[in-house]
């Protein structure tokens, strides 16, 4: 269970430049869905292998009870991403692998539509992800792990603050193959992300 009296299940709204983030809502699974279908192909190289059911209804409401399941452990916190301007669905991103005690520690996952990309929104949230992770659970470190090749994702994680540490050699299984990802992290007094690379 988190330990701090602010976790309630009516969690409010992070609001950015860009975006708002919130829970993912059982009434969200058309907009998902849709978003989810027409980016496949940009999508599947980062990502786990999908399931053939993956964007059925019944899935759906299986991950949604993850979500809450997560939350409720105090585990992982999953937030969709609005688009401010247009309030329509532009992505996901988690805060996970929560641990507090001598940890005090958490890992970012995050996916966009295809149509959303190259507009800053994915930094935009992880920065409000960032702050919430710093100041409101009181982490001292986040961490995000990517392929070497996602060069897009590397500028949004240096872009956000966080600074390259290594190599986790064969570390995820992505698209059916083990693959290698670089590991980067923030901690809490480091600077903020201010456009160059950390």
């Amino acid at each position: 269970m988190f330990a701090l009296p602010f976790f309630r299940r009516d969690l409010p709204a992070l609001k950015g430049e860009k975006v708002t983030l919130r829970v993912p809502l059982t009434n969200d699974y058309r907009e998902w869905s849709t978003l989810r279908g027409e980016s496949r192909a940009f999508l599947e190289p980062w990502e786990p292998r999908w399931q053939p059911d993956e964007l059925d209804r019944t899935a759906w409401r299986l991950r949604i009870g993850r979500y809450r399941e997560d939350y409720a452990q105090g585990t992982a916190i999953a937030f969709f991403i609005f688009e401010k301007s247009s309030g329509k669905l532009a992505g996901g991103i988690t805060l996970g692998n929560i641990r507090h005690g001598v940890a005090q520690s958490g890992h970012i996952g995050y996916w966009i539509g295809e149509r959303f990309g190259g507009r800053g929104l994915m930094t935009d949230a992880v920065k409000l992800v960032s702050r919430f992770a710093f100041d409101t659970l009181r982490l001292h470190r986040i961490e995000a792990a990517c392929i070497p090749e996602n060069a897009r994702s590397i500028r949004v994680l240096e872009k956000a603050g966080f600074r390259r540490e290594g190599l986790l050699r064969s570390y995820l299984r992505i698209n059916g193959v083990w693959q290698d990802h670089y590991l980067y992290a923030r901690i809490a007094d480091d600077p903020p992300g201010d456009g160059t690379k950390g």
